[in-house]
Parts: C-alpha cells; structure tokens; sequence
C-alpha cells in the first residue's frame, strides 16, 4: 500500500514524498488508521519493520490539524535507552521538518547545558517530548513540568522497559497524565507482564500483531551441541588466534552474563557485560565503549538484543538457547546489517535440544553443527525430542493413513 491511499493529510504526505517514501511497511499499513481513529493500540512487531513511523506519522498528522494547545506538552513518546531517543527525535525532526509541530528529546547525560535546553523544551510546552524513563522523572520531580493536557502516550519498545526495571517508573509517569488520553503501546514480544502492564494503562485497545520474521539470509548459522562446561572452552578457542572487533555474547539470566564476563575478563579478553543491575549511566558508558570499539566483546541478557544501533557487529555468540524463535530471531538480527556478512553461533547442551529443536522448525532448516574441539573431550549427540508441532504433525498423517486403510475395507465390501 502506498502512504497516499492512507488517510494522513496533504502536509504529511508532502513530506513523505520529499523524503522519498512511497510504499508503507505492514505495521504502518495495520497501525496507522487505527491511530487516526483515536483507538488505544496494542501493536507487536519487530525492531526495523518501520514502527517508528508508524505512530510518529499520525500523531504529526493530527498535531498539525490544530485544536490541540499550543503552549502545552501533547505527546510523550518514551524510549528504554538515550540512543532509540536520539534516533525517533531525528525522525521526527524529519518528518515535521515542513509542519509547525515542535520536539524534544529528553534523556540522561552529565551536561548541565543539556539538562537546561530539555528544561526549556519542557517548560515552553513542546508538541512532543521523546523521552527515557529516568530523565523525565527527574524533571517531573522539580515540579516544572505539566503532564495535564497530553493527548498522546506512546511507549516504544515497551518489552525492552520492563526488561530494564523502568515499570515503576512508567507508572509514576501515569500518574502526572490525563485520564482522557491515547495511549499507544509497541513491543517486540508479547510476554505476560507487557499483557499485564496495556491492561493496566490502556483502554479497550485495538491489537496489531506481524508474524515473526525470520533471520536474513546473510547471517551464517551454526551450533556447538556440547555439555555446559565445555562452552568457555568452545569460547577458548574461537578466539584463540584472533578476536573479531564487535562480538555480542548473550545470556538468558543476568547472572549469567555476571559468570561468563568475568570468566572472559580471567582470559584477559576485552570485555563488558550488559543487564538489568547496572544503573542508566553504566549501560550508556558501556555502550558507547562498545560503539567506540575499546570494548571488543559485550556479553549480555537480552535487553540488548532489540533497539542496539551498531551496524557492523560480526560475530554473536548465543551462549544458551534462547527461549522462543522470537528472542533467537532479535539476538542474532544485530549482525549483518547494512550490508555486511555476520556469523551467529549457538551453544546447545544436552538440556536445550528440544528448544533448539523448535527453532530449527521455525527457521524451516537445519542448522549446521560444528564438531566440538577434540581437547574438551566427548559432546553430547544431538537427539532432541520432537516438537510439539511436528508431534501434531505425525499425529494427523498416522490417523490419515487409518482412514485411507479403513476405506479400502470398505470398498472390498
């Protein structure tokens, strides 16, 4: 479907078409009317299919109408880390580029000077304040702010909040916003606390959801089918001759991440580690370390797989398997990207086979697994259990070929 066949108003499509897009992706296609409408909405879909459009578009749309106050905040849209902040408030800069909407972005920094141009942005009632969690709440708590007259609360890659610890905080936020609002809701996944969390906060919403996508064909699958303690070996002698510049290793749990860093860090490897315990500022420094290339490997849970910017990371490592195709899907999506080649290896031990197993059937291949290093010892065979689907699967052709017997009796008769 072409932008020009949705309802959005002459302006908005002019920029559409100076920015050269024409053609909308499936969650701009399915979100935007529903947005238009008023409705709240619930919308899951991955990292990259063109989400922030999907809700920045029709909130310009209508800001540009008119009938909403010019000297108050209208939207908040918030985002899990500084720099998916930066990156809607550079979309947004383009999208109303020919529009009198205005924007700020608010989020953590040590910079006295940025902290006075959010305040401003903040108290001069900016159309649109994309902000992190954090950062706002410490604006909110020097009693300058007025949440009051907001049309529009946007939660961006609302998963990836609650991942972080920011529930809380999200619902402080709640708290300074109107009871008559459109609230708006996008996450990567589905899980029981973000059902949970649009129950609490949205009303009557509309439901988006696109089907998983599956891995782009340049990344390289493989596995290790080994036991647990032969997988810092495995790591050994990956590196062993030479350790690519940009390596993202994921674990499940963050205690996890806490083991295997600090087993890396004993081979005087260059590592960090990512997860839920460090504060706001430590997620930044490590990530910018990451970026700068001063950190070689980062080894984290999964609140980094979705949202992380960095385009040519070569190699990741899933230290266990994750827990459904969508995690394995957003893990091994952050290589090969803009046009490299990436490299994704998993660690199956005898106990995630049946797991591995599933993804497998989702990704309607075999992935390819190499021989375990003959100096770790003997690996497990790779006997997984059958899937539930391919179970049913069985099920149906046995009960298939009953019928297909049973008629032949009869038709001797």
């Amino acid at each position: 479907m072409k932008f020009s066949e949705l309802p959005l108003n002459n302006q908005v499509l002019e920029a559409l078409d100076a920015m050269r897009f024409e053609e909308c992706t499936p969650i701009q296609e399915q979100s935007i009317p529903v947005i238009l409408e008023g409705r709240d909405l619930i919308a899951v879909a991955q990292t990259g299919t063109g989400k922030t459009a999907a809700y920045l578009l029709p909130v310009i749309n209508q800001l540009s109408e008119g009938g909403y106050p010019e000297d108050a905040i209208n939207c908040v849209i918030m985002a899990p880390t500084r720099e998916l902040a930066q990156q809607i408030d550079q979309q947004m800069e383009g999208f109303a580029y020919f529009m009198p909407v205005s924007s700020v972005a608010v989020y953590g920094g040590n910079d006295g000077i940025l902290f006075e141009q959010q305040k401003r942005g903040l108290t001069l009632g900016a159309d649109v304040v994309i902000a992190t969690p954090g950062r706002l709440i410490s604006h909110l708590s020097l009693g300058y702010v007025d949440l009051s007259r907001v049309s529009f609360f946007i939660l961006d890659e609302a998963d990836r909040m609650l991942d972080m610890g920011f529930y809380d905080d999200i619902m402080q936020i709640v708290k300074f916003l109107p009871k008559e609002r459109q609230t708006i809701m996008f996450s990567a996944t589905m899980p029981v606390k973000i059902q949970q969390l649009a129950n609490t906060i949205l009303i009557n919403p509309a439901e988006v959801k696109l089907a998983v996508s599956r891995p782009a064909d340049k990344i390289l699958q493989s596995a290790y089918v080994c036991y647990e303690n032969q997988k810092l070996g495995i790591i050994r002698s990956l590196f062993a001759d030479e350790v690519p510049d940009r390596v993202l290793i994921f674990g499940s749990k963050k205690l996890k991440v806490k083991e295997i860093a600090k087993a890396l860090k004993a081979m005087k490897l260059n590592v960090g580690e990512m997860h839920s315990d460090l504060e706001q500022s430590q997620r930044e420094d490590i990530m910018q370390r990451f970026k700068a290339g001063r950190v070689n490997i980062l080894v984290a849970t999964d609140i980094v797989a979705r949202g992380i910017d960095i385009d040519d990371i070569r190699l990741v490592i899933n230290y266990d398997v994750p827990n459904d195709n969508e995690d394995y899907v957003h893990r091994i999506g952050r290589t090969a990207r803009a046009n490299h080649d990436g490299v994704a290896i998993t660690f199956v031990n005898e106990k995630e086979q049946t797991r591995f197993k599933q993804i497998e059937d989702f990704l309607e291949k075999t992935v390819y697994k190499i021989p375990v290093p003959a100096d770790l010892g003997e690996a497990p065979e790779y006997k997984p259990r059958s899937s539930r689907s391919e179970r049913d699967r069985k099920g149906k052709d046995r009960k298939g070929r009953g019928r297909g017997r049973e008629r032949k009796k009869s038709s001797s008769k």
